[in-house]
């Protein structure tokens, strides 16, 4: 399995991983086949003690995708392209066809998509499995291992598995925090880095992010109600209506003033904003006890606000900034600062991805998890995710794109990082939000590619 020598080391594979293929489809012009691993779930535990007891493992699940263009002999050549998801908490993207990035990918590599251990078919964690660690400190202590360096560990014994030389990596958001964790600790594995809005900053604390996004956050609400004016009365509209009547979600779960200012998720992004039009417009409905939002606004709202399908996105976002000390709800404390997007403000703001205490209060599917969740915001010693001597040092051909208004990444703070990633090339834009890698994928990764590569250069140069 591999080793970690120290914050500096490199990771290294000592133990096999077991690897079986279950299941190959063809459909829409690419082929499919379904890899699953069998890792440790610690890699990075002492040694066996001799007592033949070998270390716990889990099952990592990833889909390799291919164009059909490419016969099954030319596949096999073909160099892979690992994809880091966003998140914490998200598992791969199910393709119904190639398009966007992943068309512009497939004419030169296999795909492997990735379920990120603790999400999708990787061992998935929620209200239901996790319980079964037993006590709220064991399973605070099993979530240890889902972190960026734990991902990593698990991509090079599957690359190892594979018989692959190092191969090029490509991560969106969390994937890119994900990609600086490989640079840092296993770059020998990398062949070239695509990152797009996820240059992770180096550092702590978590409260520098937060201070940076809240403020983004509330230019992004000025934009959008001026874009929208309408929808500035519909918001107060519903808020008001929400401190006077209780309003239930589909879950079970009460929706809050607080719960509502959430769906400020769609400010995120270039294809999702106008979304939060169309939600609003359809809030409430007449009813014989008057105004009332409507059943299709509660169903929209809650897949927004609930984390019933990605628990592990609440309890271990705050910890992806953990570099050695408690997050101790770092959102949370730093609301204080910025008091306009408090729940009983006027006017009220709408607000991004931050994580508060009382989502497990709240959030009818992260209740059982509120001690789990509070043990983790009190970790003393995480552990480093990042070498920056390596990434001065860096070798591997690294390019970025940063998004100048990105609510979610902040630009200063993804510049400082660059800057400290030796020949990391950015292209830094306003043309695209968070999601940009939806809006237009295809020549996003595309220029990418073309950035960390020598003219006339292909996959397999």
């Amino acid at each position: 399995m591999p080793e970690q020598d120290g914050a500096a080391g490199a990771l290294r594979t000592v133990l096999p991983v077991r690897h079986s293929v279950k299941a190959r489809h063809e459909f829409r012009g690419m082929r499919t086949a379904e890899h699953y691993f069998t890792v440790p779930l610690d890699h990075f535990a002492p040694a066996a003690d001799g007592s033949g007891a070998g270390p716990e493992t889990i099952t990592v699940f990833a889909r390799e995708y291919v164009s059909s263009d490419h016969s099954g002999a030319e596949a096999e050549d073909l160099p892979w392209l690992l994809f880091l998801q966003g998140g914490p908490g998200g598992r791969g993207n199910r393709l119904a066809s190639l398009g966007g990035w992943s068309k512009a990918a497939a004419r030169e590599f296999r795909i492997l998509m990735l379920d990120q251990r603790g999400t999708g078919l990787s061992a998935p964690i929620d209200r239901n499995s996790l319980p079964v660690r037993g006590t709220a400190e064991a399973q605070a202590a099993y979530l240890e291992h889902f972190r960026a360096d734990s991902i990593v560990a698990d991509a090079e014994l599957i690359r190892a598995a594979f018989g692959s030389g190092p191969w090029s990596i490509y991560g969106q958001s969390y994937g890119g925090f994900c990609a600086l964790t490989y640079l840092s600790f296993a770059p020998e594995g990398v062949k070239e880095a695509l990152i797009t809005g996820g240059l992770a900053p180096l550092g702590g604390p978590a409260d520098d992010v937060y201070r940076a996004t809240f403020s983004r956050v509330a230019a992004r609400n000025t934009e959008y109600f001026e874009w929208y004016p309408e929808d500035r009365l519909a918001v107060e509209r519903i808020a008001d209506h929400l401190r006077l009547t209780e309003e239930f979600l589909p879950d079970g779960g009460r929706l809050t003033v607080e719960r509502f200012q959430m769906v400020g998720a769609f400010l995120g992004g270039n294809t999702r904003v106008d979304g939060l039009h169309y939600l609003l417009e359809g809030a409430f409905t007449d009813t014989p006890e008057g105004p009332r939002l409507s059943d299709t606004f509660l169903d929209q709202v809650e897949g927004i606000v609930s984390r019933r399908s990605n628990p592990l996105y609440a309890l271990m976002h705050e910890s992806i900034y953990g570099q050695g000390e408690p997050t101790d709800w770092a959102a949370w404390r730093v609301l204080d600062e910025y008091p306009e997007f408090r729940p009983d403000a006027q006017p009220l703001l709408l607000t991004g991805e931050m994580v508060y205490p009382w989502y497990f209060e709240q959030d009818p599917a992260l209740e059982p998890l509120r001690d789990v969740a509070q043990l983790l915001a009190a970790k003393p010693d995480w552990k480093p995710l990042y070498d920056r001597n390596r990434l001065a040092a860096n070798t591997v051909p690294t390019a970025a794109a940063v998004y100048r208004d990105d609510i979610y990444v902040d630009r200063e703070l993804s510049l400082e990082t660059a800057a400290a990633v030796r020949g990391l090339q950015v292209w830094e834009t306003a043309e695209f939000h968070h999601d940009g890698i939806s809006d237009d994928g295809e020549a996003i990764f595309s220029r990418l590619l073309a950035m960390v590569r020598p003219a006339g250069t292909t996959a397999g140069g």
